[in-house]
């Protein structure tokens, strides 16, 4: 196909390409390359024999072709080479780029690489198994970055800050106390949330012995693993192969493997993938032309437009696909329009429904696109299966995020109760919640409470322990301890699915900074000499999971589930207890009380009739029973207590 140069009246009249081959289809007999780029007036490919430095052994003029693409074929095996793309536009040659499909890279990423993928399978890959997961409402969310989990000295991990960490076994702190994967398998939970792992730009990966860090919320090549985390990035089928093997063992060792994804912004404007590929056409712009700036990154793109919207659901079925990744979080997902979040949704779908997709329901600063289009948290209910953080427990328990000296419930601030309430019930509507006193929405958002996560702290802002110390800078240590309970208790008793920030268990902290995406290695790493200081507290976690896990009253799948079998009790000002029917959903018990006394001096609370064994209480949890209870049980300051009646 020739002709003249395709002239377009807007971004959005650009031609969508839907085939699958994009930018690379490679056999040892042949590689076939497509580039996507409309207003291109030519395209170069360039082939390398090396991932960085060195001139092309070889340039090649693209042909254009159906649906905006260009296109090159040769006829010889390229395994081994490396490619970039270049596209003239005015008769301006832009930057190389690898393309914005990648799949394989050499060192940082800027040029791509051609491999055979079948080489990059780690023993026995095809049998990788997923644990069974019956219902999202069974899901527990551990949120990790690969250098916390391992950097620390106290670790007994051998590959520290690698995808292998996870799949060392047998791995412990100075104090002989269970660390890494195993210590995973201790706590119970059932997800791991990794943190960006896929190619982000601000590590150098020819400098890592320089200890650099950061989160990695600045996509470069999205749909390939970060180098930085490999034992050789110049090598591209390492860091391929050692992400699968940490999935590998990961999904062995009973986990499910959460992949962070971040689609609504580049770490680059102009000299980006997207950018280079096709200017402008992946990103919004403000009226004046500007850039707009939801992310608070500088840029956002634009998911309503087809091609975007199309990588991006290309992009989670490639990982869902090539790596096994069995669910994904998405980074500011209300910058994301609803229609591309329900795409997404229904292409995972057709590979496993099993796979769980939740998102942050917000943006970071205004977006161009009207947000009656955008998956925010108000419009949860128009998304398909698919989860929103509740901010509202989060802040309503340990404090406001704005302001950090604010505290919430859990140290002795009244008036949250209502939005306390919101994720007990997992934001469903229910008759005894008053909407108009919660913290940042005036109505129930989601159709189930599988569409919530309830959490008190994450990666980003203030880690639980550093909240809970600035809130109450006057407080024994022995309080914040107390208080760190009493916030978890909530999150495992309610309705939705619960998230806990990787170290929560065992006291993490970040000596008080509340943005630490590129702080060292000593502010992030997580201290494993800390779970034998804090066993307790460590004991106390893994009880509330495998309360969790046993009664299945906590985990109710439907709104009509939990308005029928979840009653709140009246009680007094900072104190919130309700009566949970576990009939109908195949509990030995009749039913549960719990109760949750956020302020800072005892209350006496007057059990409903019959004799009740206590499960957890002051601090402590024995799935046995604590003692057996009737009439009027003290409930301690700062603290819950989980009651279970007694069938005679």
């Amino acid at each position: 196909m020739t002709g003249k140069k395709s002239v377009y009246n807007s971004l959005d009249d650009y031609p969508a390409y839907s085939g699958d081959d994009l930018e690379l289809t490679y056999s040892a007999k042949c590689s076939k390359f497509r580039f996507w780029s409309p207003a291109a007036d030519s395209v170069k490919l360039n082939i390398y024999n090396e991932g960085v430095n060195g001139k092309p052994l070889e340039t090649y003029i693209m042909q254009p072709d159906k649906n905006g693409t260009w296109t090159y074929k040769i006829n010889d095996d390229l395994k081994g080479k490396f490619y970039t793309f270049q596209v003239k536009i005015n008769d301006k040659w832009l930057a190389e780029t690898p393309g914005i499909w990648a799949k394989a890279a050499g060192i940082n990423g800027n040029r791509a690489a051609i491999i055979d993928f079948s080489e990059t399978n780690p023993d026995d890959w095809e049998n990788d198994k997923k644990p069974e997961l019956k219902s999202f409402a069974d899901i527990i969310i551990y949120e990790v970055h690969i250098r916390d989990f391992s950097i620390s000295p106290t670790s007994g991990i051998s590959n520290k800050g690698k995808f292998l960490s996870f799949t060392e076994n047998a791995t412990i702190s100075p104090e002989g106390e269970k660390t890494g994967i195993d210590h995973l398998k201790e706590l119970g939970i059932t997800h791991v949330h990794l943190l960006p792992v896929f190619d982000f730009a601000s590590i150098d990966e020819t400098k890592l012995t320089e200890n650099k860090y950061n989160w990695g919320y600045d996509p470069q090549n999205y749909n390939l693993p970060e180098g930085g985390y490999a034992t050789n990035p110049y090598e591209p089928k390492t860091r391929i192969r050692e992400f699968k093997e940490m999935v590998k063992a990961l999904h062995s060792n009973g986990f499910r493997v959460v992949m962070d994804v971040v689609f609504n912004h580049t770490f680059f404007n102009e000299s980006s993938n997207l950018y280079l590929t096709a200017q402008k056409y992946f990103y919004r712009y403000n009226a004046d032309g500007s850039w707009s700036n939801a992310s608070g990154c500088f840029n956002e793109t634009a998911s309503e437009r087809k091609m975007m919207r199309k990588y991006i659901v290309d992009s989670v079925k490639y990982w869902a696909t090539e790596y096994h990744i069995d669910g994904f979080r998405f980074d500011l997902m209300g910058i994301h329009d609803i229609e591309t979040m329900n795409e997404v949704r229904a292409a995972l779908d057709e590979t496993d429904s099993s796979i769980f997709i939740y998102g942050e329901g917000w943006t970071a600063n205004a977006s161009p696109l009207s947000e009656d289009l955008r998956a925010v948290k108000r419009n949860a209910k128009q998304l398909n299966n698919i989860a929103v953080f509740c901010d509202d427990i989060r802040d309503a328990l340990r404090g406001n995020w704005h302001n950090p000296k604010i505290g919430g419930f859990v140290s002795g601030v009244a008036g949250h109760e209502e939005s306390v309430k919101v994720g007990i019930t997992g934001a469903i509507k229910h008759p005894q919640v008053d909407y108009s006193k919660v913290e940042y929405i005036n109505q129930a958002y989601t159709n189930s409470p599988t569409q919530l996560i309830n959490y008190v702290s994450c990666h980003d802002d203030l880690c639980l322990m550093d909240k809970l110390k600035e809130t109450a800078p006057n407080v024994s240590d022995y309080d914040i301890l107390r208080f760190n309970k009493l916030a978890q208790t909530v999150v495992f008793t309610s309705q939705g699915i619960p998230f806990i920030y990787a170290g929560e268990e065992i006291c993490r902290d970040k000596k008080g900074i509340n943005n630490t995406f590129k702080s060292p290695d000593e502010i992030n790493q997580i201290n494993w000499s800390n779970k034998a200081k804090y066993k307790d507290v460590f004991n106390y976690y893994k009880g509330l999971i495998e309360l969790r896990k046993s009664y299945s009253a906590f985990r109710m799948n439907s709104a009509s589930d939990v308005r029928k079998n979840l009653k709140f009790i009246k009680t007094e000002s900072n104190f919130i207890a309700c009566l949970i029917d576990g009939r109908s959903n195949s509990n030995v018990w009749e039913d549960i009380i719990v109760i949750l006394n956020g302020n800072r001096n005892a209350v006496d609370f007057k059990l409903l009739e019959g004799r009740w064994k206590v499960l957890c209480h002051d601090g402590k949890i024995n799935m046995q029973g604590i003692a057996n209870a009737q009439g009027i049980l003290r409930i301690e300051a700062s603290s819950a207590s989980i009651l279970v009646r007694i069938l005679n």
